[in-house]
């Protein structure tokens, strides 16, 4: 019996089309985070330069942490960029859906993503494994370069620029700034009593050992999206 032809020619259109579209976005969004690395070290030598005779903690440290992550230190603040190693794509209640690019061709919205999280320094400097960091921001890039930024306060492209317009260097320069100005406004804040009022030895002997006490700058409190910039429809 001659077996059903249709499934393999399925799965080499597959590979041939989809698999190869998927790889150009995880390329194109690779390169995006070679140059936010670079836009990173460079803001953080310009910054530095400007700052007043400031103590060390006060000063920015750029560090390169691999292939898929870097990391931006800052007073009391780092803010972690990790890009994803897969490829995305949006549900179908998603705001893209209703743009011609995406409409015209739906590969167009297959996208690689750069989230940006903050941490306290003190959480990576004392290794507090449970400690809490927030996603500030992220950046989604497809295979044309085509982009748009999803975060806390986020003024620059809204994804009704989706198709419209390209990463540039000069996008990556405001969505680092907008995140690092989120992040020195985003304050630690006193936990309520009710969530501190105990603590088990355990907890006492590691805060002593190394300063582990749980710690987040919401600690206790609902943290929302109630300041992520909302889109509207041009």
């Amino acid at each position: 019996m001659t077996k059903d032809p249709l499934p393999r020619g399925q799965i080499i259109s597959q590979l041939n089309h989809k698999s190869q579209i998927k790889s150009k976005v995880y390329f194109q969004t690779l390169d995006v985070f070679s140059s936010l690395k670079d836009v990173l070290g460079e803001m953080s030598n310009d910054i530095n330069e400007e700052l007043d005779n400031s103590e060390r903690r006060v000063r920015m440290e750029y560090r390169d942490r691999g292939k898929h992550e870097a990391e931006l230190k800052f007073a009391d603040d780092v803010l972690v960029f990790s890009m994803h190693s897969d490829v995305f794509q949006f549900d179908r209640d998603h705001r893209i859906w209703r743009y011609d690019y995406v409409r015209q061709d739906p590969l167009n919205s297959y996208c690689g993503v750069i989230n940006v999280y903050n941490f306290l320094s003190d959480s990576l400097k004392y290794n507090r494994v449970e400690d809490l960091g927030y996603l500030v921001a992220r950046i989604f890039v497809n295979k044309d370069r085509y982009f748009f930024v999803e975060g806390k306060r986020q003024k620059r492209r809204y994804v009704t620029n989706f198709g419209k317009v390209k990463l540039t260097r000069e996008e990556l320069v405001s969505a680092v700034e907008s995140a690092i100005l989120y992040s020195l406004s985003f304050d630690l804040l006193v936990p309520p009593f009710d969530l501190v009022k105990v603590a088990s030895v355990e907890q006492i002997n590691a805060k002593i050992e190394s300063s582990k006490m749980r710690t987040a700058k919401r600690m206790g409190y609902q943290y929302n999206s109630d300041d992520v910039l909302a889109d509207t429809d041009e």
